[in-house]
């Protein structure tokens, strides 16, 4: 049996996954009921981080070509415009990526199967796992495709099949949380009006609210509101002349032409254990958010790249299966602060009554502006919007420092006349960075164990972002810090990869 992964489920989770394990050179079979890619657009929002970590694949140019980059978010207040974030201005310091990309989820995939393809691997249609049993040392499916039932070993079987996934179900999982009342509905318009390219938009009034996203060819546009409880008792199939479209014209734009119409309940679960034996649960299989501040997705491929170093790690016997502990302890804990977080917004402009509604046309327009003139509130909100605050300070894997920068940590952003600090990043592989002189005996150190050392030169812009000069950062393969030593002392590399019982001198 190979060291292989069978991947259930081909959105954008699963393509991530399978990418990631290809590249490090891990055999895949990624299998999918549907016996097509999906053709709606659905989750549009990609975030500056994921952004960032699709450099390890080159996605990130063709993909910010192809997407539209909205820059700045604006906000409405019956028909007037009372408040701007301007993303580009907040984020240009923090991340080469300091905006909102609009990309559409069915072209998304598309580019995601095309550099799958490129590796060699082909998305397996009209495929569904039928059972599994989970053993020692791999699991067994049963698999029926276009060429009958099989039996397929694998050594472990990730689910990425959505949030009905079948195989939390057959796991027995507690997928606690639950569903709001309210009816959802997202909708593609080409719209006519003011310019609206380069920002998204929130419009409120006393009883409605409308979030606009532009993207694609001038005067295209996703919407995404709620329809009130008493116009869905009266509507049994609904559809988008159905909708209050009051917050709409709020903001002097008419609808052209409707190309996707849809309605759904909005979900707030997360599951009890990310993995069970050799079984793992990634993406919506795990959590579900409300569509507020455009992270489902985004928190789904950071699941994935998450998982797939490790996995590559252990199979490649560089590491033990303890290192597969910290994916449900790393992941879970941002999954649950996220959902804590997107839910009392969503609980804010969705509901009804004297209050909600005083918040959003008179607290919110009010305080929007203080945030933005407020240097540190402004990059928080940024950053917090953008997942590049996403850390992993409470990992086994990161140690403990006392600095502004602690392991677990996203390795902040350092531009140069001559390049950046992220080209590195581009490697899936352990490496060590030192901002300043790499001191002879760690550069000694780090050719002896087959682990890649750059130096940087040490700024004001290094000072600025929380590094500290000549000490070493050990970066993971996923570019998170795993530890900070100010001392750039050889025995706390030693003695940290044996802790973690992590062997790195087969990595390249």
């Amino acid at each position: 049996m190979k060291n292989n992964v069978l991947i259930v489920g081909a959105g954008p989770t699963g393509l991530v996954l399978a990418l990631w394990l290809t590249k490090q050179g891990i055999p895949v079979r990624i299998i999918d009921k549907t016996a097509k890619p999906t053709i709606n657009s659905r989750a549009l929002g990609i975030q500056a981080r994921t952004l960032e970590l699709y450099q390890q694949m080159d996605l990130t140019d063709e993909i910010t070509h192809a997407g539209h980059a909205n820059l700045q978010l604006n906000l409405w207040v019956n028909g007037k415009k009372r408040g701007i974030l301007k993303l580009v201005e907040q984020g240009q310091k923090l991340t080469p990526y300091p905006f909102l990309l609009i990309y559409p989820q069915d072209q998304h995939e598309r580019i995601l199967i095309q550099y799958l393809e490129k590796l060699g691997v082909m998305v397996e249609r009209s495929t569904e796992l039928i059972s599994f049993s989970d053993y020692p040392d791999h699991v067994s499916a049963q698999i029926i495709g276009p060429q009958g039932k099989e039996n397929y070993h694998a050594h472990f079987l990730a689910a990425c099949d959505g949030g009905k996934s079948p195989i939390r179900h057959k796991l027995g999982l507690n997928f606690s949380g639950g569903t709001y009342s309210q009816v959802f509905y997202v909708a593609d318009v080409d719209i006519k009006g003011f310019t609206i390219h380069g920002g998204a938009h929130i419009s409120f009034d006393q009883h409605d609210f409308v979030l606009l996203l532009s993207y694609g060819k001038l005067g295209q546009a996703r919407l995404i509101g709620i329809i009130r409880e008493d116009r869905v008792k009266s509507l049994q199939n609904l559809n988008f002349e159905d909708i209050n479209q009051t917050a709409i014209q709020d903001l002097g734009i008419s609808i052209e032409k409707v190309n996707w119409f849809s309605t759904y309940h909005v979900h707030h679960r997360i599951v009890s254990d990310y993995h069970v034996g050799r079984v793992f649960l990634v993406g919506d299989a795990a959590h579900l958010h409300s569509p507020v501040g455009a992270q489902g997705m985004n928190t789904g491929i950071g699941d994935a790249i998450n998982l797939a170093w490790k996995l590559a790690a252990v199979l490649k016997n560089q590491a033990s299966e303890q290192l597969l502990e910290s994916y449900q302890i790393e992941r879970r804990a941002f999954a649950e602060k996220l959902i804590k977080s997107t839910d009392r917004f969503f609980s804010i402009v969705t509901a009804e009554g004297y209050i909600p509604s005083l918040i959003r046309i008179k607290i919110i327009p009010y305080l929007l502006p203080k945030i933005y003139n407020n240097h540190h509130l402004s990059h928080f909100i940024f950053r917090l919007i953008s997942q590049l605050d996403i850390h992993y300070r409470h990992s086994p894997l990161s140690q403990k420092n006392l600095g502004k920068l602690q392991g677990g940590d996203r390795l902040p952003w350092i531009e140069y006349e001559q390049g950046n600090n992220f080209e590195s990043l581009k490697k899936m592989l352990w490496q060590v960075h030192v901002y300043g002189t790499a001191q002879p005996q760690l550069q000694v150190w780090c050719k002896m164990n087959n682990i890649p050392l750059y130096s940087f030169t040490w700024d004001i812009s290094c000072e600025q972002a929380g590094l500290l000069e000549n000490a070493v950062y050990l970066l993971r393969p996923d570019t998170y810090i795993a530890l900070i030593d100010p001392q750039a002392e050889t025995h706390t590399l030693d003695r940290y990869f044996q802790q973690q019982q992590i062997n790195c001198f087969s990595q390249i």
